[in-house]
């Protein structure tokens, strides 16, 4: 699905304004390529624009990812109104491997989610522009882009990383895809090295971001040799499926993002890890949007102006529930009750 206010979003993409960068993806027809609004590259002509909201929209359409800007970096956007969030709760399983099979996984998906596969589709055409297995497939090619850029992944593993079956599927993807094969797009020079020798990814957020707030709040929940904070830089003991390894997080905030290193055995839980990590440092929020809405109370107003870019915690083993809400919640407050919640607590004992 094709943004049609082209107008609107134009403008963005001239001034390479950051705020709309996961938002919107700006697919040029006179090379093919689909960029985000912060590419350095020089700005094409308003007629040569196509804009849509999501990578996997711009990819159904038939743009490939810039090798500039690298569309997999872009922050992730989390959906916090209506029936988005179920679009939300949808992409965090799809990116968990829940669409790693073929078209009976939608509806499997939609059976998680109580809904029907139909109404799945549509939210998803209605929130994404694209279907679950477009969205799914292009996590994959994503995925797989930024193993080869940033790590020295042998190609079998960023393969079986990226949730692909075999090498020739992943082979025959990139090709079609870029038009090459994928081990054009490494980078020269360096020794391949496995998931067990440690693997480090960078993963975006939207600024601001109050990380000595996120420590705190994960070392006051932290058990005892499972998780620990050593020179603002978070670790975690990994047991999945029987294997264990290691995790640690450090803030890069001049890139507005985190550096993730993982040490584990088996490569294939690459994807869950670094979406376990989303969840937990809430990389997904749309920040800006969720301070001026809780600002609108006076009683949180001067919480969200002492702590700019506070978040909530996600849980590791699950997705984060929001909390302490029932009928006397306003209605409009509800998909922002937990953030709510959670500026009380954290700024006010911050």
């Amino acid at each position: 699905m094709e943004l049609l206010d082209r107008r609107t979003f134009y403008p963005a993409f001239q001034t390479r304004d950051a705020r709309f960068d996961g938002r919107v993806f700006v697919g040029v027809t006179s090379t093919g390529i689909y960029c985000r609004p912060i590419c350095p590259a020089r700005t094409p002509k308003f007629e040569n624009c196509r804009f849509f909201a999501s990578a996997a929209a711009a990819q159904e359409a038939g743009f490939r990812p810039c090798l500039r800007c690298r569309p997999e970096i872009a922050p992730d956007l989390a959906f916090w109104r209506g029936s988005a969030n179920t679009v939300s709760r949808a992409l965090a399983l799809i990116a968990e491997g829940a669409l790693d099979d073929d078209e009976a996984g939608v509806e499997a998906l939609a059976e998680r989610l109580g809904i029907g596969g139909r109404q799945l589709r549509r939210l998803f055409q209605q929130h994404l522009g694209a279907s679950p297995l477009s969205v799914a497939q292009t996590r994959r090619v994503l995925f797989a882009k930024q193993l080869l850029h940033d790590t020295r992944l042998p190609m079998a593993e960023v393969a079986m990383s990226a949730g692909f079956g075999s090498v020739r599927r992943f082979n025959e993807t990139f090709r079609a895809l870029f038009g090459r094969p994928p081990s054009t797009l490494r980078r020269k020079g360096g020794v391949d090295t496995s998931t067990r020798d440690g693997v480090t990814l960078r993963l975006a957020y939207r600024p601001p971001y109050d990380w000595p707030g996120m420590l705190a709040a994960l070392a006051a929940r932290a058990t005892p040799g499972n998780e620990w904070i050593e020179e603002d830089v978070w670790h975690r003991r990994i047991e999945l499926d029987g294997a264990n390894g290691t995790a640690s997080v450090a803030h890069l905030p001049a890139r507005h993002s985190v550096a993730v290193t993982v040490r584990f055995p088996r490569v294939k839980a690459l994807p869950v890890l670094a979406a376990r990590i989303r969840r937990v440092f809430d990389l997904g929020a749309d920040i800006a949007t969720i301070g001026s809405h809780l600002a609108r109370d006076p009683r949180l107003a001067p919480l969200v102006a002492r702590r700019p870019g506070l978040r909530a915690p996600g849980d590791w083993e699950r997705e984060t529930i929001v909390l302490e809400i029932d009928d006397s919640t306003p209605r409009a407050w509800r998909p922002w009750h937990a953030y709510a919640v959670q500026h009380l607590r954290m700024a006010k004992h911050g």
